[in-house]
C-alpha cells in the first residue's frame, strides 16, 4: 500500500501530496504549492526521501516550491508551458513571476508513473487548464483542480474550458467505482459517489 501524507500549504491551501513506498520510503511530491521548508521538514522526520516532482497543472499555486527541492518534474506535454511562462501560470496576476528552472519532463494521457511498488495511471482531464491530469492507482484518484468535494476547477483563466471539464468529469472521473477515493487539489477528500449525489458540476446526463 502507498502511504499518504497530505500538507496544506500556501495563501491558496493547495493540498501538496506526498507519496511513498512504505517498503524504500522513496517518495513522488505531488503539487508542491508552497512552503518549501515545511514539506522539507515534514519529509526529514518521516524519513521520506522524494525523488521527484509531479503536477496535476502547472498552476502558480500547485508549482511554486519546484525549484528549491531540484528534482525532475513531471507534467502533461499541454501544461509545459505553463511552468515556464508566468503570463500562463497565473503569477504575473500576482505580481510574483515565477518560472520552473528545473528539468521539466513531459507525460501523456495513460502514462505509468512508477516509483518502486508505486504505480500512478495519468488521465487528461482538460478544463481548467488544457494539460490537466488527475492520477489514479488502486487507492484513489488525485483529481487537482479538476474536481473538488462539492465543486470543480475555475473555468475563468486563459487556456480553460467550461465545457471541457465537464466533459473530462463526466467521460473520465464519474465512471469510476462509486467508493473511489478522490484526493483534490483543494479541500477535503471525497468520493465518486458522493459527488455523483451531491456535486450540481458532476452529474451524469
Amino acid at each position: 500500500m502507498m502511504r499518504i501524507d497530505t500538507l496544506t500549504v500556501g495563501q491558496m491551501q493547495v493540498n501538496c501530496y506526498i507519496l511513498s513506498s512504505k517498503t524504500t520510503k522513496n517518495a513522488i511530491l505531488l503539487d508542491p504549492g508552497d512552503e518549501y521548508s515545511r514539506i522539507k521538514a515534514y519529509l526529514d522526520k518521516h524519513k521520506l526521501k522524494p525523488k521527484f516532482i509531479m503536477h496535476t497543472h502547472g498552476h502558480i499555486d500547485h508549482i511554486q516550491a519546484d525549484n528549491e527541492f531540484a528534482l525532475p518534474v513531471y507534467v502533461h506535454s499541454l501544461d509545459s508551458e505553463l511552468l515556464r511562462n508566468p503570463d500562463k501560470n497565473l503569477s504575473s496576476f500576482l505580481n510574483v513571476p515565477f518560472k520552473v528552472k528545473l528539468d521539466v519532463k513531459t507525460v501523456e494521457d495513460l502514462a505509468e508513473i512508477k516509483l518502486d511498488d508505486l504505480v500512478l495511471q495519468v488521465i487528461h482531464t482538460p478544463g481548467h487548464t488544457p494539460g490537466g491530469i488527475c492520477l489514479k492507482n488502486a487507492q484513489g484518484i488525485f483529481t487537482g483542480d479538476t474536481l473538488f468535494a462539492g465543486g470543480i476547477g475555475r473555468t475563468d483563466f486563459p487556456g480553460a474550458s467550461y465545457e471541457q471539464l465537464i466533459k473530462s468529469i463526466q467521460d473520465k472521473l464519474l465512471v469510476l467505482p462509486d467508493e473511489t477515493v478522490i484526493y483534490p487539489g483543494h479541500g477535503p477528500c471525497s468520493t465518486i459517489g458522493e459527488e455523483k449525489r451531491s456535486n450540481p458540476y458532476a452529474r451524469i446526463r
